[in-house]
This record gives C-alpha cells, structure tokens and sequence, in this order.
C-alpha cells in the first residue's frame, strides 16, 4: 500500500505530526495508529523505510511525500487566510 492510499484515512494530529516531524523516527503510538489504517507494513510497502527492532522510520520516498503534503497544506491554508 503506498502513503497517497492511507495518508486521508489518518486521524488529523497524525498527519501534523508526520509533516511536522518529517524524516524523525516514527514513535510507536504514531506507528499504531498508521497500521490500524495499513495492517502491519510488509516487503512491498514503498513508505517503510529502515529502522531497528527500537525504531520505525519512513522511507525516503514517503518523508519527501509527507514533506511535499505538508507544503500543500500549507498552501491551502495561505489560501483561506486570503479569502
């Protein structure tokens, strides 16, 4: 399942804190909430990234996705500021 798939169906504090804290290890109550939308991340998944038995961390494809997310939310809310 790659990112674009599941990012919509994460409760809104995850996401902020994916963008706010791109490319940081991923804290387990953060990854739980990400697998209760994906299942347990498997081989094929694009957005798992290495880590260790301690620490979960995004791919680089997925943390440059979550960055460029958080850009474009960004932009939307300049948007409804200006309107």
């Amino acid at each position: 399942m790659r990112i674009d798939e599941w990012w919509p169906d994460l409760i809104p504090s995850t996401r902020q804190w994916l963008i706010d804290n791109a490319g940081d290890a991923v804290p387990p109550e953060i990854l739980e909430q990400i697998t209760a939308v994906t299942g347990e991340p498997g081989d094929d998944d694009t957005w798992v990234g290495e880590g260790t038995d301690d620490e979960f961390y995004l791919s680089d494809e997925a943390t440059d996705w979550v960055e460029a997310a958080g850009a474009a939310e960004g932009d939307e809310d300049e948007d409804d500021e200006e309107a």
